[in-house]
This record gives C-alpha cells, sequence and structure tokens, in this order.
C-alpha cells in the first residue's frame, strides 16, 4: 500500500496501540530527500536494520518502497531495473513486479503457468508518503499507517512560501538516539562548535525547561535563549521517534527554525537529515542564501557535523559499557538543567521501551579515517554533490591540459623566436602558472568530497 497524504481518519500516535511501550516499526520515517532521488532507477536503503529499496512507479506516479529481496532466490531487487513497463525486475532471472508488490510475469516458466499469482510470489511493501520535500517509509504493519501522522514541522505547513531553507542529509556513525541527544543538547554549540557556528565566550548557565510530554515525547523552553539571551526565547519540541526542532525568533534575524530528523539505519548508524528554514525580517539574507549552490552547503554543513562526529561515536560506547540508556543518570553526572532534554530523552526511551535494538551491541569501531568519510556517506548520494564532484573533475582535466600544453609550447617557441618571444612566452608560461594554481584550488575542493578534517576549529591553536 502507498499513501501520498494522510486519510481523513482517527490520527494515532506512532509507536502502536499499547499506552505503556512505544513500537519503533509503527512510525514513518524520512529515508530521503525527493531531489536526490533518481526516478530511473531503483535506491537502495537500509531502515531498522531492514534492507529496503525505492523506486519511482511511472503507472501510478509515486514512489514504491519494497524489501529488498527478489522472493524467488533473495537477490537485491536494487542490483535489478525499472524495465519498459515501469515494473521493477529483479537482476538475477527477471521477475518483475508491480507497484503493489505482486509479481507480474516470471520469464521462465511455461505459457501456462500461474506461479506469479501465488502469495509466495509477491514482494513485501511499505506505505510511502511525500511531504516537505521527504520521502516518509511506515515500517511497521501497512494497514496502520494511515491512521499514523507524518513526522512534520507544523510552522512549515501553515506558510511554506515564507521560509528559506537550507537542507543536508548525511549517514552518521552513531546512534539515532545519540544524534537526537546530541541536537537537544543546547549547551554543547558554544564549545564543540567554536569558531564554525559556536563561541565560547557565549558560554553560560543555561536554564531548561520541559512543559508537556508523553508517549509522543515532549515540549520545552529556554526562556533566555542563546548568545545569553541576545536572541531569544527558544521552544523545542521532539516528536517521537525521531524528529527535533528548534524554534527561535529574534528581532535581528527573525525567525529560524533548527530542524532534524535522526532515522534510524542499524545499531551504531542513522541517517540525518537536517534543515535550517529561515524567515528573515530582512530579504537580503535570503536572496544571498538562494545565490548558495546546495553542494557548497553541504560542504559547510558537512564540516560542522565532524566538529563532534568523532568523540560521539566514542560516547555511546562509554554509555553502553555503562549500561545504556537504563543507567544513564548513573552513568552520567547531571547535576545542572542544561541537561534536562537529554534526561527527558533518555526517560522516554526507558520509560517506553522504545530502543529500537534493544539487543544489540555496537559494532567495532573503525579508523578515524573512516568515521570522518564523505563519500559513502553523502556525496555519492546527493544529486548535487556528486554534479559538482563530476564537474570539479572535468574542470582539472582541462586545466591540466592547458598547464602542460603552456610549458611544452613555451620552450619551443623561444628556440624558435629566440628574444623575440619573450612576451609570448611568458603569456603561455603564465597561463600556464594560473591552469596550475586553479587545479590545486580544485584538487583541495575535491578532497572536500571525499573526506573530512581530522583537527576541528576548536582545537585550533591561537584562535
Amino acid at each position: 500500500m502507498t499513501i501520498n497524504t494522510i486519510e481523513d481518519r482517527e490520527l494515532l500516535v506512532a509507536g502502536g496501540d499499547d499506552p505503556t511501550k512505544f513500537d519503533p516499526a509503527e512510525a514513518w520515517y524520512p529515508v530521503h530527500y525527493l531531489e536526490d532521488l533518481d526516478k530511473a532507477r531503483p535506491t537502495k536503503f537500509t531502515l531498522l536494520e531492514m534492507d529496503i529499496v525505492i523506486w519511482w512507479d511511472s503507472n501510478e506516479q509515486t514512489w514504491r518502497a519494497f524489501r529488498d529481496q527478489c522472493p524467488h532466490r533473495l537477490a537485491p531487487l536494487s542490483e535489478g531495473r525499472i524495465n519498459e513497463q515501469g515494473h521493477i525486475e529483479c537482476p538475477y532471472h527477471g521477475w518483475g513486479f508491480e507497484g503493489n508488490g505482486n509479481c507480474k510475469y516470471i520469464p521462465q516458466q511455461a505459457a501456462e503457468g500461474k506461479a506469479e499469482t501465488a502469495k509466495r510470489a509477491c514482494v513485501q511493501s511499505f506505505s510511502t508518503a511525500e511531504a516537505q520535500g521527504l520521502l516518509f517509509v511506515y515500517a511497521g504493519n501497512p494497514q496502520n499507517s494511515s491512521c499514523v501522522e507524518l513526522p512534520l514541522v507544523d510552522v512549515l505547513q501553515e506558510s511554506d512560501s515564507d521560509w528559506v531553507c537550507l537542507n543536508t542529509f548525511r549517514d552518521i556513525p552513531y546512534d539515532a538516539l545519540t544524534l537526537l541527544e546530541n541536537v537537544l543538547d543546547v549547551s554543547h554549540i558554544p564549545y564543540t562548535h567554536h569558531n564554525t557556528v559556536g563561541d565560547r565566550s557565549n558560554a553560560a548557565p543555561v536554564e531548561l525547561k520541559v512543559t508537556d510530554s508523553g508517549k509522543w515525547g515532549f515540549k520545552g523552553i529556554w526562556e533566555e535563549g542563546p548568545r545569553k539571551g541576545a536572541l531569544g526565547t527558544q521552544y523545542t519540541t521532539f516528536t517521537a521517534p525521531c524528529l527535533m526542532w528548534h524554534d527561535l525568533t529574534s528581532k535581528q534575524f527573525g525567525r529560524t527554525l533548527t530542524v532534524v530528523y535522526a532515522t534510524p539505519i542499524r545499531k551504531g548508524e542513522c541517517r540525518l537529515f537536517a534543515r535550517f528554514p529561515f524567515k528573515f525580517s530582512s530579504p537580503i539574507p535570503a536572496f544571498f542564501i538562494k545565490l548558495s549552490p546546495r553542494w557548497y552547503s553541504h560542504i559547510s554543513q558537512n564540516a560542522i557535523l565532524e566538529d563532534d562526529q568523532i568523540f560521539l561515536h566514542y560516547q555511546e560506547r562509554y554509555l553502553e559499557s555503562n549500561g545504556g540508556s537504563f543507567n544513564y543518570n548513573q552513568a552520567c553526572y547531571l547535576p545542572s538543567k542544561a541537561d534536562l532534554y537529554v534526561s527527558e530523552l533518555h526517560q522516554w526511551v526507558n520509560l517506553y521501551h522504545s530502543d529500537p535494538f534493544p539487543n544489540s551491541p555496537l559494532p567495532a569501531s573503525p579508523l578515524t579515517e573512516k568515521l570522518l568519510e564523505r563519500y559513502h556517506s553523502h556525496t555519492k548520494k546527493c544529486s548535487s554533490c556528486r554534479q559538482a564532484l563530476k564537474r570539479v573533475k572535468q574542470i582539472k582535466v582541462v586545466l591540466a591540459a592547458i598547464a602542460i600544453i603552456g610549458w611544452t609550447i613555451s620552450p619551443v617557441i623561444a628556440l624558435w623566436l629566440g628574444k623575440s618571444a619573450i612576451w609570448t612566452t611568458g603569456g603561455f608560461s603564465g597561463i600556464a602558472l594560473i591552469a596550475a594554481v586553479v587545479w590545486c584550488k580544485l584538487a583541495q575542493l575535491e578532497r572536500k568530497f571525499y573526506q573530512g578534517r581530522e583537527i576541528p576549529p576548536r582545537n585550533f591553536l591561537n584562535i
């Protein structure tokens, strides 16, 4: 079953019918920005340790999500294709499946065969929905999906055209719960992100309050707000199981949101969707943001994520060795109200037994270089960054050719024309030098699509 809007029925809280437990499967999760999906080929994703395949059903003009296993010999459908009939086709033996998961044809069977009509020939399908530029997948029973509300930022629904939004995503080497804990923690920004989006001089006491809570999540308020009260009161919402957002309105900048989705892939890995909607008091900042290429913004956002990517990866392993969420208040010393949201999150996990991987151990830690890699965790999955990287490589080839030709021709012309060729040879050499310098700058840019920096700006000396 696939839906594009929530039906006009009584909405249920995500997490299942039991008021005392939160079932992580019975919820909607974002899996991709729509602009990064390719309608011409299947896309693989892992949600709650389930490999799924996302593909465009041209017959029904909608996105589909299937279990990424052909019922025949369990080959991944994501390695197949979308054929001429608009069906997803298994790469192994060519079995074809239509949008509802039913098998449409089996090339190997006799003309009178009807094996494709059997229930065992069907592929498991998941409900999908499109909203606010994202594709959502319902991980549980498709029959429940139309009754469970999508985890959306309601203020963006009210006046979508008034917002200017920067979006990014990345596959992160730690749990979705660790990511949520981190972004709910407003007090770490001045220190962890010093000289990126923070400043140590802005560190101050943080007095947080939780104003409402339940199985659905919780709301909170920071009355003084960031930068020692210079920006105004900040409101925070956690919508279980995967959405967190801060809401801040200031006279200087207007209204700004920090929106984060944490989609669990498997134990120790999640996909982050970060959205930064702005409603500026002046049109000038919005104008310049719209001019900035999406890939350029992604490079900057990846650098900010790497400010804490290493220590969060290890922090969750230390917490696991100390008993995990059920022992959080004993494992961690929390003497101030700055940690109230973090403590509330872990209480919610414990109260509703909502850990998506309660009995799974964290995988072994890879080398630091692997924790900071960008290509597989972002670039190749992002349409903007992938295209920008391709163009950078193409321009580098042209520049290398110009440099080689310039430095090759210059001595030949000098020998041929002698002293009279000094300006000509100098011109060719100058062009070659400029090409070489630009080539080096592009090489530095190219590396940013592949790898992050090991030393964060907060640790630079004399800064």
